[in-house]
């Protein structure tokens, strides 16, 4: 599942490419799974707009919608799954197998949601007066080091598994979660409360610096994800223990092992991590 570097990525790229541009026309599959909203909703909705900002939210892609006037009317959010890619395309660009939404742009080109698995999701928000989309927890790239460790607090489940707990930290997946916690030297398992203050403000630093070095590296290509003119990411090279078991570890040459905590396979050093 793309995780943040990843959408990052791919919603600043597509806000480079369509930022301004108006939907003339929008088409959508029939296939009910990647709808949070009817599609008839969609149709009516986005027509008309002018998409003023794409940004990233947690591992949700937002887009802004305005009138004529400026003005914020509607927030199009798109999950991308497991295997969801929105791409930037011209429209004699063949459309891919599984597109599920097409959004006709006043350039004449097209803004394509695809996700063979259909587990994406497409939603749409009204702000008449709701609050603009937030996610579910905290946002890893502004959290201050003393907030950081608070979430952490008293925890009993490991630390892996708190740090890929969406309503904490929204946006942490397992790659960057395993090479977040190999940097710091943390054991996966370690009780998330146990875990001590400066190892916590290490943890923070780490996983800040995992993710922005992700992000310039356009993220991690370990399967289906690419951004928004579908060329992978390169952070893959980066990886020091997220897929790599029985490959030595390049801090000490210990080969890496691959566990499971929390349902999700880990990946860790027995020497550097305790």
């Amino acid at each position: 599942m793309p995780e943040l570097p990843e959408v990052e990525t791919v919603a600043n790229g597509v806000h480079a490419r369509i930022a301004g541009e108006q939907i003339t026309a929008a088409w959508f599959s029939t296939k009910p799974e990647p709808f949070k909203v009817e599609p008839v909703r969609l149709l009516e909705a986005l027509p008309g707009r002018v998409i003023d900002r794409v940004r990233r939210v947690g591992k949700h892609i937002v887009v802004d919608l305005v009138d004529g006037n400026g003005e914020l009317e509607a927030e199009w959010i798109v999950h991308l799954g497991m295997t969801g890619r929105l791409l930037v395309s011209a429209a004699e660009v063949p459309v891919p197998a599984h597109t599920h939404a097409r959004l006709t742009l006043s350039s004449g080109r097209e803004l394509r949601f695809v996700d063979a698995r259909r587990f994406g999701r497409l939603d749409l928000r009204p702000l008449q007066s709701a609050e603009k989309f937030t996610g579910p927890g905290a946002e890893p790239l502004e959290i201050d080091a003393e907030a950081f460790a608070a979430l952490f607090r008293g925890r009993k489940l490991p630390i892996k598994t708190a740090l890929l707990n969406q309503s904490l930290l929204h946006g942490v997946g397992n790659i960057y979660a395993d090479e977040s916690l190999h940097r710091a030297g943390i054991r996966p398992t370690l009780q998330a409360g146990k875990v001590s203050r400066p190892r916590l403000r290490r943890l923070h630093a780490a996983l800040q610096e995992v993710l922005r070095s992700a992000i310039a590296l356009g993220g991690s290509s370990v399967s289906d994800y690419v951004d928004a003119d579908g060329v992978r990411g390169f952070f893959q090279l980066e990886h020091r223990v997220y897929g790599r078991a029985g490959l030595p570890c390049p801090s000490c040459g210990t080969p890496v092992r691959r566990t499971v905590v929390g349902g999700r396979g880990t990946h860790s050093c027995r020497t550097c991590q305790r």
